[in-house]
């Protein structure tokens, strides 16, 4: 009907004036030019525009001043509170010159400080330009220049950050004291409705970010209708989710602040996995949530019915930043079908040039097909226009412009891109958005107008043929781009990431994946929508604000339908399958290579110890390195399987009344032990906070039947005719000791649970007569108890803690829902172990092991001569201290890439820059240093919990001056044939090469370094919230030990040092060296190490 009529219209305009230009003729009645000018955009009320943010805050410290304003886990404000230090703040700022229009940057973490900072600015009069800390300093600089800001705020953490900056910068940590001598009276400033709040920075096609200048006016519309919409109340708590850099954050924070809310920040532990972020809504009762809508995505894809009692307790859930996945939406209702109340869903959509959302949609139906953006808010216009700036009719595609009370001023020193983007009459804003109006007036998103590609003379709308694609069962998410072929012509091409339970045969899923695809593509798009190619990917690519960064897409094998190549024969199947299980992804191909994927080299460990189980072969570590891939590490079994047809002695549970020997590694602590019987030096302890309700009872019966599972921890150690044994007890020999502190004050019992945790983890072990784990239970209150966990070294390691933890988790869940245990019995215990060492390690093995070792540790240097502080004692002492450090993300980046370019793993890499450090320092050219290995290379022995952990002696030649790839290249081959050769007890190592000994020094090493690839177990037990309590350890096992640790964020690190023979100082110089040394070895690793 409505074609008919624009039909008719059109031909009216033409008899009364065909010399009109065909854009030009009217093509809607005027009802409908009412209806989408007029009627579909009354949406003017009153918001009182003369009142600024910061006036909207002081309005809510009178309404709710002992209300919590802003929390960090266990720190918070009050809106008193804060609204006192932010007045300090801007007292501080209005007498550094800073008034209405001031640009002041903001460079912090997400803390408290970050909202004092934003208030403070505020309050003073000036706008807060916000930087991001994980920005390279490139695009900081270049922030910093086209802002001309000459205040700057930070904290003390990231001055190194600051690219020369010439302004004042005021550190909010270290330099409060000066500030807290400042009036807590709200200021006096002269500002008003349309003085600038914000500057926030977005992309730029140039390639140069640019700043959307925003005034108060716009955000107090904007906030104003988001408390009224949303149903904002004083005692909801917000979460606060998004970089202070993008304007999401605005609607997070002032949303939460005007409206006496609580305002929680996250932190990054929550974003984990899905359970973490759930977990910590359920933990700090959060009632509105905001995120990105690719984070939604994720949290939807791995909804499980578990975390539905937590989402119940949630009112509000707030998406936006691209085009929500209808097949989302669909599996998001499917899932909370049957729970209620659910939270309210809002779709937002918005450009930072509109003041944060411009148009809102509840969707609220299970049959959804299409997520519109909904209708614009209060005081604001959307219009859908054609390319002549003509209203287009409902249901065609047209660009969304916008006006009202959102629209920014414009650009930040961008004149001709403000006027390019901004129409000044009347005043709109172009958004390049293609949209169409639906009957009922709400709007669809169609995608961007440069999301439309033309292929050979076809018009093809991009995000038609990903909404497509998201309807297939095996599809996650689907993105579609064009990109030019070798012939350079524009082919299609599909991004996929398939779900896991999508396809049935995971042997052959990209390849089975592609061709369901493409005819389902085929059924409803015609053949020139059906992409040329497709790439099967883990995950999409994001940018810093959680969009999809196209530009870092892949390029795909045009010559290749698939990139995927299926296993040809059984031994690359079952390579294959055993990759999948090491590395924990969807599927192997058989040119994938193993350290692209993320394998590691404690991860090559596993993979050779499983490939000595399924082939029965021995396989040296270094060939995997060698032959990385599926296909070339196939023909290396298949090689050394002719070669060399061996018997691998087997591990096998032992009679009833086998005799145990002690392991070679429990011999050299067992025969310290007789010398230092009080001492607490091996003990391994463990503490763990529990929040939420635990059920003591399941506890007790999973810690007991850990010690049922694990003869281990059974063990005790007696002397028979002179000769040390283990002797196994029948039923476990201990029992959880509970510790009620409830009658205590919070402050009692603080200092009582520090004392408890310290005394559990110095306390001495009789290895002959007392349990070697026990176990203390702390009750602070119904809901809050701490779990303390000792173990003798003797009998467990850090391996063997990670088995602890997850077993726990097992049992306890299991437990919990009245379900047996899920834990498979173990095939052997470590008992079994050391009789088999014994058996295996003597002969031809041991022979080829000491040969390799004497002739590897021939004529090494006695002591590695560091200088010290202090005189080295005549005896060794194990006093000692840490120093954590922390690489930034960039640096941590650079290093995993000159890693990959190198083909050699994260631990080579770092070990040779500590090799460089030792030797910059020493000046000597033969580094001797230590390393634990896990020394679990069968699979049989990785479930256990036993004292496995061995020591190798990794030792570096860096004669001759080489450059850091050269020595580089040098640790690799000598790492290598360490790993070849690490079953060798460093116990027996000592025994045998007798080195000098001198009771000043550990043997063969004094400097020790570790490299943790993967974070440690987590325990996570159902309706409890577990996190780690830190215990002293002022103790050091050698002179100096660099500890690292590769995590989501970056590399953090630990030096633990000898304080006999250091002092603080100069580890912290030894540290600020050591990360200026990774900085020249990234930025020139073919420089000479004498150079670096």
């Amino acid at each position: 009907e409505r074609l008919s009529g624009h039909f008719i219209n059109l031909l009216t305009g033409i008899i009364a004036n065909p010399e009109q230009s065909v854009a030009q003729l009217p093509l809607l009645t005027e009802s409908e030019r009412c209806q989408l000018l007029v009627d579909w955009n009354q949406t003017q009320i009153d918001y009182q525009p003369e009142l600024c943010l910061h006036q909207l805050f002081e309005q809510q410290v009178k309404l709710n001043p002992d209300a919590i304003a802003v929390r960090l886990e266990n720190e918070f404000l009050t809106y008193q509170e804060l609204n006192n230090r932010a007045n300090q703040l801007s007292h501080y700022l209005q007498s550094l010159g800073v008034k209405a229009d001031s640009l002041v940057g903001i460079f912090v973490e997400r803390s408290l400080e970050m909202i004092i900072g934003i208030l403070g600015i505020l309050k003073a009069g000036g706008a807060y330009v916000p930087l991001d800390v994980n920005y390279p300093k490139e695009r900081i600089t270049y922030l910093l220049e086209d802002t001309q800001l000459s205040i700057l705020l930070t904290q003390s953490q990231f001055l190194g950050q600051v690219p020369q900056f010439l302004g004042t910068t005021i550190c909010l940590d270290q330099d409060w004291s000066i500030i807290a001598k400042q009036s807590t009276v709200n200021p006096i400033v002269e500002v008003d409705q349309h003085n600038l709040a914000y500057i926030i920075y977005t992309s730029g096609s140039t390639g140069k970010p640019k700043g959307v200048m925003i005034e108060h006016r716009s955000v107090v519309n904007f906030t104003r209708t988001a408390i009224r919409e949303y149903g904002f109340r004083s005692d909801d708590k917000t979460l606060q989710f998004a970089s202070i850099c993008f304007d999401a954050s605005v609607e997070e924070i002032f949303c939460g602040l005007l409206s006496g809310a609580t305002l929680v920040l996250r932190t990054e532990d929550m974003l984990r996995s899905s359970e973490d972020f759930w977990q910590y809504c359920q933990k700090w009762q959060l009632t509105v949530l905001s995120f990105p809508t690719a984070y939604w995505h994720q949290l939807v894809s791995e909804l499980t019915p578990t975390v539905l009692p937590i989402i119940t307790n949630i009112k509000l859930i707030m998406v936006g930043g691209e085009a929500i996945q209808p097949a989302k939406v669909k599996q998001w209702h499917t899932i909370t079908a049957n729970y209620s109340p659910l939270p309210q869903l809002f779709n937002s959509y918005g450009p930072t040039e509109a003041t944060v959302v411009t148009t809102l949609y509840e969707f609220t139906s299970p049959t959804i097909t299409n997520v519109p953006i909904g209708q614009p808010i209060s005081n604001t216009q959307a219009y859908i226009l054609d390319a002549c700036l003509q209203p287009v009719p409902v249901g065609v595609a047209g660009e969304l412009y916008i006006g009202g009370a959102g629209l920014a001023r414009g650009y930040l020193n961008r004149p001709e891109l403000t006027a390019e983007k901004f129409i000044s009459n009347p005043f709109l804003y172009k958004t390049g958005d293609l949209c169409r109006y639906l009957p009922d007036g709400n709007i669809e998103y169609l995608g961007r107008i440069d999301n439309q590609v033309k292929i050979r003379g076809f018009r093809i709308e991009l995000g038609e043929i990903e909404t497509i694609l998201s309807q297939h069962s095996a599809v996650k998410t689907a993105i579609v781009i064009a990109r030019e072929d070798e012939t350079e012509q524009k082919r299609l091409v599909a991004y996929i990431v398939p779900q896991a339970e999508g396809i049935s045969n995971p042997q052959e899923q990209s390849l089975l994946a592609v061709t369901e695809l493409r005819q389902f593509l085929k059924a409803q798009l015609p053949e020139y929508m059906v992409p040329s190619a497709f790439v099967i990917l883990e995950s999409l690519p994001l940018t810093s604000n959680g969009k999809v960064d196209r530009r870092a897409l892949p390029a795909p094998d045009f010559q290749s339908e698939e990139q995927y190549v299926a296993p040809r024969n059984p031994i690359e199947e079952i390579l294959a399958a055993i990759w999948v299980k090491v590395l924990k992804v969807e599927q192997v191909g058989i040119h994938d290579n193993f350290f692209e994927l993320g394998g590691h080299s404690l991860l090559a460990t596993q993979l050779i110890s499983r490939i000595r189980k399924a082939f029965k072969v021995e396989m040296p570590l270094r060939e995997l390195f060698v032959a990385p891939t599926v296909a070339a590490l196939a023909q290396v079994i298949k090689r050394v399987s002719e070669q060399e047809q061996r018997t691998e002695l087997p591990i096998l549970p032992r009679g009833k009344d086998a005799e145990l020997p002690l392991s070679f590694a429990q011999t050299r602590l067992w025969f310290l032990d007789q010398f230092e019987s009080d001492s607490s030096f091996y003990n391994i302890p463990l503490a763990l906070r529990l929040e939420g309700n635990l059920n003591q009872d399941v506890l007790i019966q999973s810690l007991e039947e850990i010690c049922d599972r694990h003869e281990a921890l059974r063990t005790n150690f007696i002397t028979v005719d002179g000769v040390a044994t283990q002797v196994i007890q029948t039923e476990t020999p201990w029992t959880v000791t509970i510790v009620d502190l409830q009658p205590l004050s919070s402050s009692e019992q603080e200092i009582a649970s520090q004392e408890l945790t310290q005394n559990q983890a110095i306390q001495p072990f009789d290895l002959a007569r007392d349990p070697l784990i026990r176990a203390n239970l702390v009750i602070l209150s119904e809901t809050e108890h701490i779990l303390l966990v000792c173990m003798h070294h003797i009998v467990s390691d850090g391996w063997s803690m990670g088995v602890f933890l997850q077993e726990l988790t097992d049992l306890y869940n299991a437990y919990i829902q009245n379900q047996p245990s899920s834990l498979k019995p173990l095939p052997i215990q470590y008992g079994d172990y050391t009789l088999w060492q014994k058996q295996w390690l003597q002969g031809d093995i041991l022979q080829r092991q000491l040969e390799y070792w004497q002739k590897q540790l021939a004529d090494t240097p006695a002591l590695l001569s560091l200088p010290t502080d202090r005189p080295r004692p005549a005896v060794q002492s194990f006093a000692g201290a840490h120093l954590p450090f922390t690489l930034s993300w960039e640096l941590s980046q650079k290093l995993s890439q000159l890693t990959q370019e190198q083909g050699v793993t994260l631990f080579m890499t770092l070990l040779t820059a500590f090799d460089v450090l030792l030797y910059r320092y020493t000046e000597q050219e033969d580094i001797l240093i230590g390393t634990p290995i896990a020394n679990r290379n069968r699979s049989e022995l990785e479930g256990l919990i036993g004292f496995f952990v061995n020591t190798l002696v990794l030792r570096t030649d860096l004669s001759g001056n080489p450059s850091f790839n050269e020595l580089l290249i040098r640790v690799r081959q000598m790492a290598m044939d360490a790993y070849t050769h690490q079953d060798l007890p460093f116990e027996m190592l000592v025994e045998v090469l007798q080195p000098e000994r001198d009771l000043s020094h550990a043997p063969l090493f004094q400097v020790d370094f570790l490299l943790q690839n993967e974070p440690l177990s987590q325990l996570e037990l159902i309706g409890l919230t577990a996190s780690p309590l830190l215990t002293e350890n002022a103790t050091a096992k050698f002179d100096l030990t660099l500890g690292m640790e590769n995590t989501d964020t970056g590399l953090r690190g630990s030096w633990e040092y000898n304080t006999d023979l250091f002092e603080r100082s100069t580890i912290e110089r030894l540290a600020g060296n050591f990360v200026t040394l990774l900085e020249a070895i990234v930025a020139n690793p073919q420089q000479q190490i004498s150079q670096l």
